[in-house]
């Protein structure tokens, strides 16, 4: 399979360092779009007066073997040999499928009640389209349960690939504080 990947990694940061690994992390940044397939990567960061020592990373390869590629590379392994004396515990990695990846956002999420209006949007006519093309197919002649197994199977392609890809898209300027969009 060919398509892009996103990877969300939480790192938890000792006391005190939390200025140094910001300033490692975007030189990183830098440096690792030189290797082949890093398509994007962005830093989240706890909230203002947070408690919480993580912090996240988002990172978009071209494909799995990109994403495999990198993290083998040297320049990772020397990036992990960097940050040791930073962190606490090993990382946590995280593929983002589904509704996480459409709404993948460089700094925060949207909020949710976006994300939840956004998708009803883009299921409310998906989820008459689908049976109405189906219908007419195969309805009359699978039992019941495969059809909606059908109509379900048929949505979430339309969805992933079409729907949400598309509404996110046009959506940009509204989803994300107007802050992110400059």
């Amino acid at each position: 399979m060919n398509e892009p990947i996103h990877v969300a990694i939480t790192r938890k940061i000792k006391p005190g360092c939390e200025a140094e690994f910001q300033a490692a992390l975007q030189e990183f940044f830098k440096t690792s779009f030189a290797h082949t397939g890093v398509h994007g990567a962005s830093m989240l960061v706890p909230p203002p007066g947070s408690p919480s020592p993580e912090f996240g990373i988002l990172r978009t390869f071209a494909n799995s073997q990109q994403r495999d590629d990198f993290y083998a590379s040297p320049m990772f392994q020397a990036w992990e040999e960097r940050i040791k004396p930073l962190t606490e515990g090993t990382p946590v990695y995280r593929e983002l499928n589904g509704l996480e990846a459409w709404f993948r956002s460089p700094q925060i999420p949207p909020p949710r009640w976006k994300m939840a209006l956004l998708t009803w949007l883009a299921v409310w006519p998906v989820s008459m389209a689908v049976p109405a093309v189906l219908n007419p197919l195969i309805g009359a002649s699978v039992p019941g349960f495969i059809f909606a197994g059908a109509v379900a199977g048929g949505i979430v392609l339309v969805l992933t690939w079409g729907a949400m890809p598309l509404l996110v898209k046009l959506a940009k300027g509204w989803l994300l504080p107007k802050i992110l969009n400059h």
